[in-house]
């Protein structure tokens, strides 16, 4: 009893052998690497493209070879094998996700395909067809003899492999959706297929070698036992839609091929060792499970049209077989030996004999030991600084650029505002400059003043704001036309669907309020900016008025505001302790902007070292140690790999933590100083109120120049806002004014009238619809009934 058929036999399929099932080849749609990679190069990697030009051709060339539709030989296998490795190095290099598309086709349903931007999907098709060229290979051999069964055996191990390699180690780093010949149950479907082949084999080859058949019937009941598992992967989910049904059941009738084959050969080792009822036993077992097969073949069309026809036969001949084997085995047992034949639940479990593994080509598994090698050929890319170390060098800037920005140069910034701060409350050094300068102007002030002289004083601040105001009304106002002309459509779309015939094509008219959503939302959101630029120039408005009288005297000249500010003719401090008090004071000052000129350096300093700081150097360095630690030159680079290096280089800005603390210590001495002096002061002067007055008014003008430059500022940025504005509402108005025009057109098409007898029809109410309907003295009729007629 053989399962196993000449060569030479080609089933409807095309497969090599009638008895044995092979996995058909997933095909792709072109693709090409040079200028999606060439232009990533030189984007993401800084490095001429040109350097790689030769790389790039050979990878467009390997997988054209591999993937082209030629016969499936083992040079089919090597084309593959070398796409494949290649491009496991090649993600060591670049980012799965490159701008690069690949479209593959399902092997079960040649109609099914994924489209993705995913190098992971890409090799795990490739790798799926390394598999399904294994299984063709085996397919093909003859298994007459016991080196073409050795053949088919290494090739169905070889197929199981990649399949159990594909499923736990390739396909969970697929970053997008697959094909379902992908899916883990698919692929655990496919490879117990092929283990169950190449267990098939192994049967074959120990009948051919006469092996005993107790050992036969433990080969055969393994083989059962992969085809059992095999059903229960392919009919989970809703892989038993995706599977060829032939295959399912293919796989049954196997299962109980070999189910009874194992009970058969059990039975002819008892008949050997005389156990005569057991063989009894046995054999009727066997030819239950042939009554099984003979059962779903013979009374189930669909099981007819789907089993090969090969299998029918030797099902068929398996049958004969073990009929006749089983009636003597009972005719021998009643007439001569008599020995009681134990019931089929009391024999013991015949225990499988396991031979066939899932074993994938080392090539397979670790590809990067081939590299350079005849089956991968030189490494592509060699040169190229993996994508990973580019990622590690901008997760580096960002962690230097959060702890020199905005910690340690944002905190030294902190203690320069708090320092203005505390010195603006103490009115610092405006009171100071009132006692040195009694008569005059502080500098200050004279540059401040020029300065609002230039732009126009403030009349030239009003005629900004009035500008900003009216750019704001004529903002609205094409929002309101706008508005006004969808409203308009809206009004005439009501009209001219009034009274509408249920289906005719007025009814079934697109409602303007579906249409106009998207123009109705930009409005809305135009309308809310310029609400909150309305707020702007009030607040703008509200600051001018405020400061109106100080921004008013600043546009004088100089002489002018001399005139304008109090002054006093002589120094109102005149006594030796009140002169060591504003010594004292003077001298705290000075130390404050010497502070904050180092502090000013210091910040220089820190920039310059941070922009200086290169990490790019260090990160390959610990590549290489990386590379010189790893047995293949695939290694997969993760980015906490690097975290000592990072740690490492940012260690050198620790010591600019403890600078920027010793600043605040110093900082906060000097105000406490400032401000005992300043009480001090503040005593000295309190009975000179012309000087206080003095003082006071200089605050004042300082306040109003800077919000003078304030306002200045924003009422400029305003009116570019407003420029902008404008020409994008003049759009959205063009827009509503086209959509409108296209609506009245349909509408004039679908009442088939003219544009006058148009705009007489909807002159009338909702309440009155009309069409132009004349009577007798060619006047419009409201009793008549609508009826609209296409003019000739």
């Amino acid at each position: 009893m053989y399962l196993f058929r000449p060569a030479s036999t080609v089933d409807k399929d095309g497969n090599d052998n009638s008895v044995l099932l092979s996995v058909k080849l997933k095909t792709t749609e072109k693709t090409i690497f040079f200028k999606s990679l060439s232009d990533y190069i030189a984007s993401s990697y800084a490095e001429p493209p040109e350097a790689y030009r030769d790389d790039l051709r050979v990878l467009d060339e390997l997988r054209q070879a591999a993937t082209a539709a030629l016969d499936v030989n083992s040079n089919a296998l090597k084309r593959n094998i070398r796409y494949y490795g290649q491009l496991c190095f090649i993600l060591s290099k670049f980012p799965a996700d490159v701008d690069i598309k690949f479209t593959w086709y399902n092997a079960f349903d040649p109609e099914s395909s994924v489209t993705c931007q995913d190098m992971y999907y890409e090799r795990a098709c490739v790798l799926f067809n390394i598999g399904a060229i294994y299984s063709q290979l085996a397919c093909k051999e003859s298994r007459n003899d016991k080196d073409s069964l050795t053949k088919a055996f290494g090739y169905f191990q070889s197929a199981a492999g990649v399949f159990h390699h594909l499923q736990h180690k390739i396909v969970c780093e697929c970053r997008s959706q697959l094909t379902t010949d992908l899916s883990s149950y698919m692929l655990t479907t496919l490879e117990n297929l092929m283990l169950s082949q190449a267990q098939e084999c192994v049967w074959s080859r120990s009948v051919l070698s006469s092996m005993k058949d107790s050992n036969v019937a433990r080969v055969a009941t393994q083989v059962a036992e992969f085809y059992d598992m095999a059903i229960e992967a392919g009919s989970q989910g809703s892989l038993a839609n995706t599977i060829p049904q032939a295959w399912l059941d293919t796989f049954k009738v196997k299962k109980l091929y070999f189910s009874a084959e194992a009970q058969y050969r059990k039975a002819q080792d008892c008949l050997a060792n005389c156990h005569y009822g057991e063989e009894v036993a046995r054999m009727q077992m066997s030819l239950d499970f042939c009554g099984q097969i003979n059962e779903l073949i013979t009374y189930d069309q669909r099981w007819s049209k789907h089993i090969r026809a090969a299998i029918v036969d030797i099902a068929k001949q398996q049958m004969e077989l073990v009929n006749s084997n089983c009636s003597r085995a009972v005719h021998d047992n009643d007439v001569i030996y008599l020995d009681p034949v134990p019931s089929a639940s009391s024999l013991s479990a015949i225990s499988p004999y396991k031979l066939a593994q899932s074993k994938a080509p080392e090539v397979v598994e670790n590809p990067g030991k081939f590299l350079g090698e005849e089956e991968l050929g030189p490494p592509l890319f060699k040169g190229l600084v993996p994508f990973v170390i580019h990622q590690a060098a901008s997760l580096y800037e960002d962690r230097k650029e959060q702890m020199v920005t905005k910690d340690l140069i944002a905190s030294l910034d902190e203690l320069t505002a708090d320092c203005e701060s505390v010195l603006s409350s103490l009115n610092l050094p405006y009171a100071l400059e009132a006692i040195q300068k009694p008569v005059g102007l502080p500098p200050s002030i004279l540059v401040g003043a020029d300065e609002i002289r230039s732009e126009g004083g403030l009349l030239g601040l009003k005629r900004l704001l009035d500008s900003a105001i009216a750019a704001n009304k004529r903002a609205f106002e094409f929002l309101d036309e706008s508005e006004k002309t969808l409203a308009e459509e809206a009004d005439e779309d009501r009209r001219v669907r009034y009274n509408a015939s249920s289906g005719s094509e007025r009814a079934t008219r697109p409602p303007s309020r579906e249409l106009t959503a998207t123009l109705y939302s930009e409005i809305a959101r135009f309308r809310d900016t310029l609400h909150e630029a309305s707020k702007k120039d009030a607040l703008i408005k509200g600051i001018i008025d405020k400061w109106s009288s100080f921004l008013s005297l600043l546009s004088c000249s100089r002489d002018e505001i001399e005139r304008q500010v109090p002054s006093t003719t002589v120094n109102p401090i005149t006594d030796p302790n009140h002169c060591r008090i504003v010594e004292r004071l003077h001298q705290y000052l000075g130390e404050v902007g010497v502070m904050k000129r180092e502090r000013l350096k210091s910040i220089e300093k820190l920039k310059r070292i941070a922009a200086e700081d290169d990490v790019t150097p260090a990160l390959n360095e610990e590549m290489q140690r990386l590379a010189s630690l790893s047995s293949t030159p695939i290694l997969k680079y993760e980015l906490h790999q690097f975290e000592d290096v990072f740690l490492q280089r940012l260690d050198k800005y620790t010591s600019w933590r403890k600078y920027v603390s010793e600043e605040s210590e110093v900082q906060v001495e000097l105000l406490d100083s400032i401000r005992e002096a300043n009480q001090a002061f503040i005593m000295a002067r309190t009975n000179h109120p012309l000087l206080q007055q003095r003082e006071q008014f200089l605050v004042g003008m300082e306040t109003a120049i800077k919000r003078f430059r304030e306002a200045s500022f924003n009422l400029h940025d305003g009116l570019r806002f407003y420029a902008k504005t404008e020409s994008d509402l003049a759009k959205l108005k063009d827009s509503c004014l086209d959509f409108a025009m296209a609506r009245h057109l349909n509408a004039k098409d679908l009442l088939g009238i003219s544009q006058e007898e148009m705009s007489a029809v909807l002159s009338h109410s909702v309440g009155q619809p009309g069409s132009l309907q004349q009577g007798a003295n060619n006047t419009w009729d409201p009793s008549m009934p609508l009826r609209y007629t296409k003019r000739s």
